[in-house]
């Protein structure tokens, strides 16, 4: 177990997460919790990407305890629902490690940025479903969550248009990375391998987070839209002037969005109220 300034690796129940636990010296008692999945289009990225541990960092020095989930990514043998079953794992290792440390229930939530972004709310369905606890409010940074995306708004299509083709996650792009989660075709995925289409009754709250320019705000917008049909207390932010991933890269636009994280977990519960 390697222990440096306040953080620490280890097992949730055989899943490997990092820790982040706030100064005990200024926060004897965390202000929040957050189990958080990094992005990376389900084949990619790990524990030391900024996305993951820039952004774990920087809660907890908010107060913010952080339970960052380094789960399976797909490739050969592993497919859906491996990682979503890691997910869950950690959440639910993360759930009762954030309470022994002394956050209330109110304040630990689920979140996830792109791939991971799909993870969390596949996550959150199977809880619904009856596998566990669920979470008291989610956080999803730019998720893909469709496989066939939707159409998005023009305002969005027109800022997509900026980019060069190869980053504009055409149709093609997102079927082939379902295909890799899982394991082929996406016509006949379980719901929470695309959550974007499912039901959403009882969905706890919920923060959305876009980039201006990203050829998946469509399905993130979306998604957003049918939690507020399904009477789920919805907050959806578009940050300006970013693209897809924008907080993989810390700058002032990465900050803006770390005021806005932070200020999301220290008050949803208030939000939902």
């Amino acid at each position: 177990m390697t222990i440096h300034e306040g953080i620490h690796d280890d097992r949730a129940d055989g899943v490997p997460v990092r820790v982040y636990r706030p100064d005990v010296d200024l926060h004897p008692e965390p202000r929040a919790a957050l189990v958080w999945a990094h992005g990376g289009g389900f084949v990619a990225g790990d524990l030391d990407m900024p996305e993951s541990d820039a952004v774990a960092r920087r809660l907890q020095e908010n107060g913010i305890l952080v339970v960052a989930v380094d789960y399976r990514l797909a490739g050969p043998g592993t497919t859906y629902p491996v990682p979503s079953d890691d997910v869950l794992t950690a959440w639910r290792w993360g759930r009762e490690f954030s309470r022994t440390a002394g956050v209330p229930v109110a304040r630990i939530q689920l979140g996830g940025a792109s791939a991971g972004g799909n993870l969390v709310a596949g996550a959150v369905l199977r809880l619904l479903a009856g596998e566990g606890d669920v979470p008291a409010a989610v956080f999803l940074a730019y998720p893909t969550l469709h496989a066939v995306p939707p159409v998005a708004s023009p305002a969005a299509q027109a800022a997509v248009e900026t980019l060069p083709e190869a980053e504009r996650w055409s149709a093609a792009d997102v079927a082939a990375m379902y295909e890799a989660y899982l394991g082929g075709p996406s016509g006949t995925a379980p719901a929470p391998a695309v959550p974007g289409t499912a039901d959403l009754e009882g969905f706890p709250p919920t923060f959305v987070l876009t980039s201006e320019v990203d050829g998946l705000r469509g399905s993130a917008d979306e998604f957003a839209r049918r939690l507020v049909l399904a009477g789920s207390p919805v907050l959806s932010v578009c940050e300006p002037g970013t693209v897809h991933g924008h907080l993989n890269t810390p700058d002032p636009r990465f900050d803006a969005s770390l005021r806005r994280i932070t200020r999301w977990l220290l008050s949803a519960d208030e939000f939902a109220g």
